[in-house]
């Protein structure tokens, strides 16, 4: 399959923005309109790691397990990112707006819900149904952003900004949960949602222009819950292997399942009039490569923030305070890196250079936080490794969400916006699952093996450099697999005039 960037340009080229009936809109408005799908976007991404800070405050106070302890996480990412699919659908079929605005309204709920759990069981519920009203929410945003901003250089600036908010906002998540619970309770990591939430229905009502439905979508319900039940499955498989071990039925049982499952996604995708996911949208040079680094970078990103939030505040003794201000070099990392990907650096070395560069950036993070200690591990170790991952992950980010939607066809431009986050987000869950798990498994191997007295804190390293090693190996691999999928794309824009044909599919 000869490269896009050697196709001559069709003579009808796929449109790279989607026709807005309504018109784009007019002056300062279009930056209105970013400032609420950013407030959205921001309440979205934060809430993937707003509970981090928080979860041991949380596991104190509800008396969970640290085996389960995931799953505050994973319950939210999975719903997320299992759903943001069928999201982008819906956003195509019933009109952005409306999903927009009830996706705001749905998520302030559950996070009110969450904030008042009284046990485990209702938290980790509160956060599957906020990741779900997240799905409805998130595809819409990012249509929204592209039909708004219809001139190539605005778009652009606009994307940049979007994008440092969806790699940003993780950190941000940490600090402001640092905040809350030092200062008023873990509850408030989640109540504080309903704040962002009315903020930017308070905007989004007055602003956003009424979409009508799109009369070509429908809903493709067989695929829905084959893609949702198949995600399911792997991340549930991934979990127990901490409890049941990697050979055992409850490990591979639902793993096993969750691949048919999703081999079975797509057989029917072939062959239903109006697949939940055109797989030619996959199958594109320019998009599926970026699909699939949204999805190695979710993986490196959820996870690493989750074992290095339990070491700053188990191993090292950090405040949640503290531990939510030691994410401020990540934070430093990532807008640098997608401000100079977005303005610049996209367009003059193209994805296959860019995503490639970022994954090495990654993975020398990780690689470097194979280092840890019992003492003094953040200066030396933690702080130079976060402004790498920052600078890594946001260059990967930004080149996915820059390059995922585009060239994509109006009927199909939810769905091809919400793939990006879906990837970004299953990656998430799966990051939080395994990386964990691997931790967890090697700690306890660690306490096994070596005769007391042997120190908590020792084996919880241990576990940590363990799963920082597969980390960086997963990097690895991810650069030189974009480095042989992208196509020798110069610019986003090079991206819209792709037409992938038959063949390819």
């Amino acid at each position: 399959m000869p490269e896009s960037a050697s196709r001559p340009a069709p003579s009808e080229p796929s449109p790279a923005v989607p026709s807005d009936p309504a018109g784009p809109a007019p002056g300062r408005h279009r930056w209105l309109v970013l400032a609420v799908v950013g407030v959205a976007q921001l309440m979205v991404v934060l809430d993937a790691t707003i509970v981090n800070i928080a979860l041991p405050s949380a596991q104190r106070a509800l008396g969970f397990t640290t085996t389960d302890r995931q799953w505050v996480i994973t319950a939210y990412a999975l719903a997320f990112g299992g759903l943001l699919i069928v999201g982008g659908r819906l956003s195509d079929l019933l009109g952005r707006k409306r999903t927009f605005v009830a996706g705001l309204a749905g998520f302030a709920v559950a996070s009110a819900l969450g904030g008042a759990a009284p046990d485990f069981g209702a938290l980790v519920a509160a956060r599957a149904v906020q990741g779900a009203f997240g799905a409805l929410l998130a595809p819409s945003a990012l249509a929204l952003l592209i039909t708004t901003f219809t001139d190539q250089r605005e778009r652009g600036k606009a994307l940049g900004i979007y994008t440092a908010i969806a790699g940003g906002g993780g950190a941000i998540g940490l600090i402001l949960g640092g905040v809350l619970t030092e200062y008023l309770s873990w509850r408030w990591c989640l109540y504080v949602n309903v704040a962002f939430a009315a903020l930017a229905l308070a905007g989004a009502i007055p602003l956003i222009r009424n979409q009508p439905r799109n009369p070509g979508a429908r809903l493709d319900v067989p695929g829905s819950l084959l893609a949702a039940g198949g995600l399911v499955g792997i991340v549930y498989g991934f979990s127990q292997a901490a409890t049941s071990g990697w050979g055992g039925a409850p490990t591979v049982g639902p793993i096993v399942a969750g691949a048919v499952l999703l081999a079975m996604f797509v057989a029917v995708e072939r062959r239903v009039a109006h697949p939940l996911v055109p797989l030619a949208i996959i199958a594109s040079r320019t998009r599926g490569p970026a699909y699939l680094s949204a999805l190695v970078a979710g993986i490196g990103l959820i996870g690493a923030f989750l074992l290095i939030t339990y070491y700053l505040q188990d191993v090292l003794g950090f405040s949640p305070l503290r531990a939510g201000l030691a994410f401020l070099p990540f934070i430093v990392g990532v807008v640098a890196a997608a401000n100079f990907v977005s303005n610049r650096g996209l367009a003059r070395f193209g994805p296959k250079v860019v995503v490639p560069a970022g994954m090495i950036l990654a993975g020398a993070a990780a690689a470097w936080l194979t280092g840890l200690g019992v003492h003094g591990g953040y200066g030396p170790r933690v702080a130079p490794a976060l402004v790498f991952l920052g600078l890594g992950t946001g260059a990967i980010i930004t080149t996915a969400f820059s390059l995922g939607p585009v060239g994509a066809r109006p009927a199909d431009s939810g769905v091809a916006a919400a793939l990006v986050n879906s990837s970004n987000q299953v990656g998430g869950s799966l990051g939080a699952a395994l990386l964990n798990t691997i931790a967890a498994t090697a700690a306890a191997n660690y306490l096994t093996h070596h005769r007391p007295p042997v120190s908590l804190p020792a084996a919880t390293v241990h576990g940590d450099v363990i799963a920082f090693t597969f980390l960086a190996i997963l990097f690895g691999a991810g650069a030189v697999a974009a480095g042989l999928l992208f196509p020798r794309l110069l610019s986003p824009d090079h991206a819209s005039r792709e037409k992938v044909p038959a063949g390819d599919v």
